[in-house]
């Protein structure tokens, strides 16, 4: 009484709820209804409607669009010309090109049986996979050699210069490099004349069909080794300095700390460049081979840019130009194909992932 509470109230208060009593096997029953029950997942907001999505990128949309635009007309429109391998395709039916197409007949396969007919063609074939396989074995390691070189240059300044130097012959022309290699290694070179000023034959390795392949790959080394270690110094600079000194702890030198820490850290740009070049087979350098085409002669120069160039549209003969550069990019396509599959299989991500 002493604190206010009467003992009907107190005797209420005490007593256990009627449910809890009545049936306790419905308790239970709705005890594990109650637990089993899954909690509300919210859904993940989508950004709202297209059009407050749009208002919001614009910006970036504006800065992207003259980029594809740019890919659609030079890259993607063109596509559509492809049309003419199946043609006897005339540019001298209409002053339109596109009418032109159109009304042009069709042969349908003929270009290619005229391509797949001809010993030059093959011959071409062969001198582009050799010289693919050249610059694959002795050109494409060197970057890394080279980017593996610089980053172990500690004195920033030493290193510095010699990014600079190795920069350098990317921005030269064609037809400066093999100017400059002609003055060296050519007939009336700086070694040819310094050989007879002393007694000795002279040589001309610029017209020597025999070692061709090798000296366009040694002028593709001498251009663009340089800039091709950009990449790989990138990815070398992503390396956290603290597995370094993890390695240098556990005794390892730098042998092997290169070996287990900086090769692994390379391996994803290696697999995709890897996977880019072999796309790249077919394309060797027209330019670069056209201009000493006629020094060593078609046999031992003839690849298929330049034999695309002379066969087809030297000649205007453009319907079957576009077949051989039709063939070019399905074989392309495959080895691209192969090439990422591979890199699948050895754990990377390749140009694309599974």
């Amino acid at each position: 009484m002493a604190h206010g509470t009467t003992p009907g109230a107190a005797a209420r208060t005490a007593s256990p709820a009627p449910t809890d009593t009545a049936d306790p096997s419905a308790g239970r029953a709705k005890g594990r209804t109650t637990a089993t029950k899954p909690a509300a997942v919210s859904k993940p907001s989508k950004g709202g409607t297209f059009r407050t999505r749009f208002k919001r990128d614009r910006t970036l949309i504006l800065m992207t669009l003259p980029a594809i635009v740019l890919v659609l007309v030079f890259n993607y429109i063109p596509i559509l010309g492809n049309v003419v391998a199946f043609q006897e395709y005339d540019p001298y039916i209409s002053d339109n090109g596109f009418i032109a197409m159109l009304e042009s007949p069709w042969v349908g396969f003929e270009q290619f049986q005229r391509i797949f007919d001809d010993p030059a063609f093959w011959d071409a074939v062969q001198n582009t996979f050799v010289l693919f396989a050249l610059q694959l074995v002795l050109f494409f390691p060197i970057p890394i050699l080279l980017a593996l070189l610089i980053n172990s240059v500690i004195r920033p300044r030493v290193r510095a210069v010699s990014q600079a130097v190795l920069y350098l012959p990317h921005f030269f022309s064609w037809v400066l490099v093999i100017t400059v290699f002609q003055q060296i290694f050519g007939g009336a070179g700086i070694i040819a004349q310094t050989l007879r000023q002393h007694g000795y034959e002279g040589f001309d390795l610029m017209t020597d069909p025999g070692i061709f392949k090798f000296l366009v790959t040694a002028e593709g080394v001498w251009k663009d080794a340089g800039w091709g270690i950009i990449v790989f110094l990138a990815a070398l600079a992503s390396v956290s300095p603290d597995l370094y000194e993890a390695a240098a702890m556990d005794g390892a030198g730098r042998w092997r700390r290169m070996w287990h820490v900086t090769v692994p850290a390379l391996r994803p740009v290696i697999a995709l460049l890897l996977v880019l070049r072999v796309g790249d087979a077919l394309t060797v350098g027209f330019e670069q081979i056209l201009l000493q085409r006629d020094a060593v002669g078609p046999g031992a120069a003839e690849v298929l840019d330049t034999y695309v160039w002379w066969n087809g549209v030297r000649n205007q003969d453009f319907s079957y130009a576009a077949a051989a550069g039709l063939i070019k990019g399905v074989v392309g396509l495959g080895l691209v194909l192969a090439a990422n599959k591979v890199a699948h299989l050895m754990g990377e991500q390749g140009v694309y992932k599974k």
